[in-house]
């Protein structure tokens, strides 16, 4: 416990005078004493102990009885040949203004040695003259260790390289440095304080998430991808960020009490985004060379073409189909007279309902009912693909526009691609999604003509060989 040197005066005015107060603080002080983390130690001006906390015991080993009332700290705190020196460095404080930095070793009760920093001031009377000074006094490491920390947190919302986002336990971030901010596509005080679903459009559920079970539960083993999109005056950004999370406590509680979260991030949008296409290009590759032994294996080159198109089928559409073109193929027009309107015979097509393997059709010969302008009609007209979608309609009406180019009733998107053997367009091959995939993009058009080729080549085969 903390201790003040006793003087011999005494309080004549008995228990119910000033000298009940006067305990009272004295109480109050040492309590502040001992509750301080660091080390306190206090002089008067002839150089003797006058205080002693107990941060000051666990450091050294000697408790304030033991320590109050030497003169300075020769022979029991420091070697005797550098007490003059130190003595002499802390006593230069009462004549000096402000604090005094010093470092130097001190003795433990035990005779071991501590090298500690000292923070020392002068402590003035009434009349403005130097009564003493106090030492306040850590070991060197953990000073040490503290800088580092402080070090480390400045230079982390100021210079780092990756998003760093303090979160509190409302989920709403306190502190952002320059990198999360621009990442964010705001200023680093604006997004103080919002909610997170002001930020993103997309991914706010996911990283909500996983902020709340690091609040309860404790940092994840290792960071985790989260596809975010994120609002910007120039509209919304898809973005993948890699992102690790620690749990914040309170240093100062007896208990851990959660601060919040700390949020560190890394884009990794395009390195994720060729991981994936090398990934679709290794399966789509798989795909067409299983395809490939497969038809090989088929008697009937018209079965082969279907055998093509159900591969194809896996990963890539929910539905397709295979249309002829009616009276044989057709070769690209010269422009010396006008083609003929263009019509298709269903040959084949995947089930409707349930998944299973392409169903052949289209032996009575009748065309389907195309529109003039229908996507497939388009597509042998150009001798090219062509996409469609139905955009952002509503589900009524994505559902007419589906049935109006007589494809399935949940098709949202499609993609046509030219039948093409021996510079002539035998029919066209139709890939249809869902609302739970993406519209087509250039690479599935690129994929589609690799199947398309591979079906009319088949088909082809089946004409010369009279079927």
């Amino acid at each position: 416990m903390s201790a003040s040197r006793r003087s011999g005066a005494t309080d004549e005015r008995g228990p119910d005078g000033p000298e009940q107060p006067d305990r009272e603080g004295a109480d109050l002080l040492a309590a502040l004493l001992d509750g301080m983390d660091a080390a306190l130690c206090a002089f008067d001006a002839d150089g003797v102990v006058t205080h002693w906390n107990r941060e000051a015991e666990r450091i050294l080993g000697w408790t304030a009885a033991e320590a109050v009332g030497r003169k300075g700290f020769a022979g029991w705190a420091v070697r005797s040949a550098d007490a003059e020196e130190i003595e002499g460095r802390l006593l230069a404080a009462m004549r000096a203004p402000g604090r005094q930095v010093h470092e130097f070793a001190l003795l433990t009760k035990d005779g071991g040695r501590v090298l500690v920093r000292t923070q020392s001031a002068a402590v003035r009377g009434p009349d403005g003259e130097p009564a003493g000074l106090y030492c306040a006094f850590s070991e060197v490491h953990t000073q040490i260790d503290l800088e580092r920390s402080i070090a480390l947190s400045e230079s982390l919302f100021e210079e780092a390289s990756w998003g760093v986002v303090l979160v509190d336990a409302d989920l709403r971030p306190a502190v952002v440095n320059a990198h999360a901010a621009r990442a964010l596509g705001t200023g680093r005080t604006s997004v103080l304080g919002r909610p997170l679903g002001d930020l993103l459009s997309q991914g706010v559920e996911e990283l909500e998430s996983a902020l709340t079970h690091v609040l309860a539960e404790g940092a994840p083993r290792a960071p985790a991808d989260i596809w975010v999109s994120v609002r910007t005056p120039d509209g919304e950004r898809r973005r993948c960020w890699n992102s690790g999370f620690l749990r914040l406590a309170s240093p100062l509680a007896e208990e851990p009490v959660p601060l919040g979260v700390g949020w560190l991030f890394l884009d990794v949008t395009e390195a994720r985004q060729a991981e994936q296409e090398a990934s679709l290009l290794r399966f789509r590759s798989q795909q067409l060379h299983r395809a490939a032994r497969a038809a090989a294996e088929c008697e009937d080159p018209a079965e082969a073409a279907t055998v093509q198109l159900d591969f194809a089928l896996a990963g890539f559409a929910d539905h397709a189909l295979i249309d002829r073109v009616a009276g044989g193929p057709v070769g690209d027009p010269d422009g010396a007279e006008a083609a003929p309107p263009v019509r298709l015979v269903r040959l084949a097509a995947t089930p409707s309902g349930a998944p299973g393997p392409s169903l052949r059709s289209g032996v009575a010969g009748l065309p389907v009912r195309y529109d003039p302008g229908h996507p497939a009609v388009q597509c042998v007209e150009r001798a090219g693909s062509v996409r469609a979608s139905a955009g952002t309609m509503a589900a009524d009406r994505a559902t007419a526009w589906a049935r109006a180019r007589q494809w399935p009733d949940d098709t949202v998107h499609g993609l046509c691609a030219a039948l093409r053997s021996r510079g002539r367009t035998l029919g066209v091959v139709t890939f249809l999604r869902g609302a739970g995939r993406s519209a087509f993009e250039r690479a599935d058009a690129a994929h589609a003509e690799d199947v398309a080729l591979r079906i009319a080549a088949a088909l082809d085969l089946a004409d010369a060989a009279g079927e």
